[in-house]
């Protein structure tokens, strides 16, 4: 969509000055906006109700005492269209093991359950997000078998991943009746191109899809996609050491992701999950 200047003038700014298109991921419309006195990044979501971006809100809201995050300005809907108004980040170099301690600080912020306040459904995937004392009660049944129902729905699901879904599914309740873990604050999305850092080396943490879980779910993710150094997770470790035998659980949580992209972009994504589900259950 263009932005009309009877669009932008419902902005609650004053005197806009320079409107540009920039880079904001595969959902959102994104924008640099400049006015007198500073500059501002705005998300739109054509023909969507503000709801839309209440759950990155909220994110950054439970981020923000923690980590640098970006600020909140406003957020609305303009014409039908919901729109997010963030403070502008001046992007520099930084130091990944410095990555890593402000992870960690993340995932040592904790709750009595599993899951989150409210669930967020305007997107593609939905995320149910009911309390629960279980961790395996939350990752099978409202993440798991959510993304594994729409992919039937989407014709891309078969025996062999229902089978193997199925397998992974009884190893992660057999581990978890064995193990307690405290519920952490995830990122939800912590692959490199949500992680930066300012022009002083401060690390920053952008567009999150946060609730309470297992925090290796979050250090899964930063290891399918790449763009995390040894030194990121040596701080990590340093910081807030890990569980044993963690490497063997990382494909439990990779599954999830590789069934989000599956769902988003289609059967590209078949070979990475059925190779994953086949690590997960020991398959290979």
């Amino acid at each position: 969509m263009m932005l009309t200047k009877k669009w932008l003038a419902q902005l609650p700014l004053r005197a806009i000055q320079k409107v540009k298109a920039v880079s904001g991921g595969d959902i959102n419309q994104a924008y640099q906006i400049k006015t007198a006195t500073a500059r501002y990044f705005l998300k739109v979501q054509p023909k969507y109700s503000a709801a839309f971006f209440a759950h990155e809100q909220e994110g950054l809201h439970l981020l923000s005492p923690v980590v640098r995050v970006p600020k909140v300005i406003a957020s609305g809907v303009i014409t039908g269209d919901a729109y997010l108004l963030l403070e502008w980040l001046d992007l520099g170099a930084g130091n990944d093991a410095q990555l890593g301690k402000a992870v960690a600080q993340v995932h040592q912020q904790h709750a009595q359950q599993f899951g989150l306040a409210h669930d967020f459904t305007a997107g593609k995937l939905p995320k149910i997000n009911t309390w629960q004392s279980s961790w395996a009660d939350f990752y099978i049944n409202q993440r798991l078998n959510v993304l594994a129902q729409l992919a039937q729905k989407n014709y891309l699901w078969n025996d062999f991943r229902q089978t193997h879904l199925t397998q992974l599914t009884q190893l992660i309740r057999q581990y978890f009746s064995a193990h307690k873990i405290k519920p952490s604050l995830l990122h939800g999305d912590l692959w490199g191109g949500n992680v930066d850092f300012l022009a002083d080396g401060t690390p920053v943490l952008i567009d999150p899809d946060v609730f309470y879980g297992d925090r290796e779910m979050d250090l899964a993710m930063t290891s399918l996609f790449g763009g995390f150094s040894d030194a990121f997770y040596q701080a990590y470790t340093q910081a807030y050491p890990l569980r044993p035998n963690y490497q063997q659980r990382i494909t439990w949580y990779q599954t999830y992701y590789l069934l989000a992209h599956l769902n988003l972009f289609g059967e590209m994504y078949g070979g990475a999950l059925d190779r994953t589900l086949q690590q997960a259950t020991g398959n290979l």
